[in-house]
Formats: structure tokens, sequence, C-alpha cells
């Protein structure tokens, strides 16, 4: 991904793409295939890596005026939850996971399934459509309040 210029940027940018070598299977080519499609989508997007502890190495967190998705692998899935995904239009049907959660939604990557790519960026830019929506309406909300 494009460097930033901020060196925690360079950082996380890093830890990420090493994150993808480590799995040298189809894990390893999914996440890289979704992480250029969001950046395709909305170069603006910033790369986060979160949730790093002993038990767990962290997670790729993308975010545009907020969390747009995560990228976690597990042995059998490479899951994409979008933080806003229940407010989001899927019409192609994407989202097959975390169905009945309030505010997430969530996408879970086999091996041998391919994204509709298509679909797939239409989420992505909804899903930074909401965060800058929500982010105007909080910024309207304290403009009208003394």
């Amino acid at each position: 991904m494009k460097p930033t210029g901020n060196a925690d940027a360079e950082t996380v940018s890093a830890k990420i793409t090493e994150r993808i070598a480590a799995l040298p299977d189809w894990r390893g080519e999914t996440l890289a295939r979704v992480r250029q499609l969001i950046f395709e989508t909305d170069p603006e997007m910033q790369e986060e890596w979160k949730w790093e502890k002993p038990t767990s190495p962290g997670i790729p967190v993308w975010s545009h005026e907020g969390g747009v998705c995560t990228g976690e692998v597990y042995q059998q899935a490479v899951k994409l939850t979008f933080f806003r995904g229940a407010a989001i239009a899927d019409p192609e049907r994407l989202f097959n996971a975390s169905l009945t959660g309030g505010t997430r939604r969530a996408i879970d990557l086999r091996e041998a399934e391919e994204i509709d790519e298509v679909a797939f960026k239409r989420l992505i830019g909804a899903a930074v459509a909401a965060n800058v929506a929500a982010r105007a309406d909080r910024t309207a909300r304290k403009k009208t309040t003394f």
C-alpha cells in the first residue's frame, strides 16, 4: 500500500503485509486481494492494527472517518466484519455471517470462494459513506448545542 508519510501508518501497513506473507495459503491470497479492493475503492482508507495481545497477533482494521471493516483470519475462513454492516444495503447478499447482530455484519470467505468484487467495492463505498454521514451528523449536533 502507499506510504502515507506517517511513520506509524507505515509500520501498520508493514505489519499487515507481514501478516499476509505469513499466510502462505489461500487465506493470505484472499486477505491480500480484499486489501487491494479496499484501496481501489477508497485510496484515502487508513490501516490500523488493533487488539494485539499475548493470545492474539492482532487484527488489521481499515478506517475512514471511523472503522469500516476488520480482516480476521481463521483456519477455515477470512472474515471481513463491517462495523456498520447492519445499516448498509447489501442487495447482492455478500453478508453471510453475524447476521443477527444489531450493528455489525460480516462476510466469511472460505477456500475456493471468490468474492463479487463489484459488490464488495459497493459495500466498502457504502460503509465509508455511512461513516462520513455519521461524522457530519455529530458535527452538526455539536454546533447546535449550547
